[in-house]
């Protein structure tokens, strides 16, 4: 018996290294070697580190905008659950893990039976008692052909595919929490531009007023001051909805209420973040958390069909204790009562109507649709990579020519005014060029905030944020 155990547990620990998982290959990246717009690579500055390198509190320079982003990451509720997915994850790969052990335990059972008179062997009914108490393990599967280290290798990768994603969470919480952070800041600027052109043009309507009461001015003229006053009173009530739903915003991705001192006063203010360089698409996107997620459930589905071919083998399971048993309670623990068990267990498929091939054919099934979204997932990255690049370009462009037109309608606006003064032109060419002045500057705003969320997008695509 001893012989036999010695051998048992040698070929237990010849094949405990075996499994029949396919040997992995990460698939090649489906996307060209370098970003299709070389002039948009040129837009950014090459000596700069890459995004994945730079953590976000150097990239944000802004000391008001990291204490936000660190509140959003202490209280968001989003990154709250993903990292309690990771837990979760966590504590099932211990507890698939715990299955190539044999859980011990002590076992305890009693019974008293009647026996009735024709059963016994002196016709005489009788009351048998029996009572045992082991210590040993139940059921324990000898891994022979790798099932069970298949599935812990599989509840491995999917712990690791979680705390990825929790990763992935975090670094789109810093981008959106920025984004929002900067709307925030544009919007009060183009607020207190709004109120600032209001309070001016109404004003000048007041001025109007006058000049028409002495019949110097005309009705059209009043009219005409006044459409543009209440013009900018539209431009007014619409920031001031568009600044307290930003608020909103920001305190729903901050996950609690900002104090007045942490929120913006204008985008001017706000200090310039770092620039990053784009790099190569394979150093790069390979790097980020969502396609290290998919990877890693990748790798998950490939470890699943080791246990599905593991299935079509015999499993072999072992129960075995050593205790005392007695006929009597009080002699339990005597001398004389020891005793032990060991019950060895095969179960081999022979005919299972085809559902061990079919599970097979599922589980290379799912890796194919891994390797799917694996490739689906660097190809997105990448799109969102070359969009971000390119957009860098036209705004750079874009700024320059509205910073343009913004000194020329200031011009335009002193020399209306002018000409006014002079008597030459009506008061009403002032505030036509005080009007297209304050669209202008507006769009202005829009333009740098665009500046200022595309370099934001730009960092989280390129893998940073953490």
């Amino acid at each position: 018996m001893k012989r036999q155990l010695i051998l048992l547990v040698t070929a237990v620990l010849v094949l405990s290294g075996c499994t029949m998982i396919p040997k992995y290959t990460r698939p090649s990246p489906p996307i060209p070697p370098s970003w299709p717009d070389d002039a948009a690579v040129q837009g950014g500055s090459q000596t700069q580190p890459a995004a994945a390198s730079i953590h976000w509190q150097e990239f944000f320079t802004d000391q008001r905008i990291r204490s936000v982003i660190e509140l959003a990451l202490a209280n968001n509720r989003d990154l709250r659950v993903a990292a309690l997915n990771v837990e979760k994850a966590g504590a099932l790969y211990r507890i698939q893990r715990s299955e190539l052990f044999p859980a011990m335990g002590v076992m305890a059972d009693g019974s008293i039976n009647r026996v009735p008179e024709k059963s016994s062997d002196d016709r005489r009914a009788e009351t048998v008692e029996q009572y045992t108490v082991a210590v040993g393990f139940t059921s324990w599967e000898l891994d022979l052909f790798g099932r069970i280290r298949s599935l812990k290798a599989r509840a491995l990768e999917q712990y690791l595919a979680t705390e990825h994603a929790r990763l992935a969470t975090q670094t789109s919480l810093v981008a959106a929490t920025a984004s929002a952070y900067l709307t925030l800041a544009a919007d009060r600027e183009s607020l207190r531009l709004a109120q600032a052109t209001l309070d001016a043009q109404q004003a000048s309507v007041d001025l109007i007023q006058k000049t028409r009461d002495l019949g110097i001015a005309s009705d059209l003229d009043l009219y005409q001051a006044q459409s543009l006053v209440e013009a900018a009173r539209v431009d007014a009530a619409r920031f001031t909805g568009l600044v307290a739903v930003d608020r909103n915003a920001l305190n729903l991705l901050v996950g609690t209420s900002l104090g007045t001192d942490l929120l913006p006063d204008e985008l001017g203010a706000v200090t310039e973040m770092k620039d990053v360089s784009p790099g190569l698409p394979s150093d790069v996107l390979l790097q980020r958390p969502d396609i290290l997620m998919a990877e890693h459930q990748l790798r998950a589905a490939n470890a699943n069909i080791g246990a599905a071919r593991a299935a079509f083998f015999p499993r072999i399971t072992l129960t075995g204790g050593v205790g005392t048993i007695s006929s009597d309670l009080s002699g339990l623990f005597e001398s004389g009562t020891r005793t032990w068990s060991f019950t060895p267990e095969i179960v081999a498929p022979i005919f299972a109507s085809g559902s061990l091939k079919a599970n097979l054919k599922a589980a290379k099934v799912d890796r194919e649709i891994a390797v799917a979204q694996y490739e689906k997932a660097i190809q997105v990255a990448f799109s969102e990579v070359s969009d971000a690049l390119t957009l860098r370009v036209a705004l750079v462009s874009q700024q320059h020519a509205q910073q343009s037109l913004v000194h020329a309608l200031e011009e335009t606006y002193r020399l209306s005014d002018a000409r006014y003064k002079a008597g030459i032109d009506s008061y009403l060419g002032v505030l036509v060029a005080q009007r297209s002045l304050f669209v202008a500057q507006q769009a202005l705003v829009s333009v740098r905030l665009a500046q200022q969320v595309n370099l934001v997008i730009l960092y989280k695509t390129l893998g940073g944020g953490l």
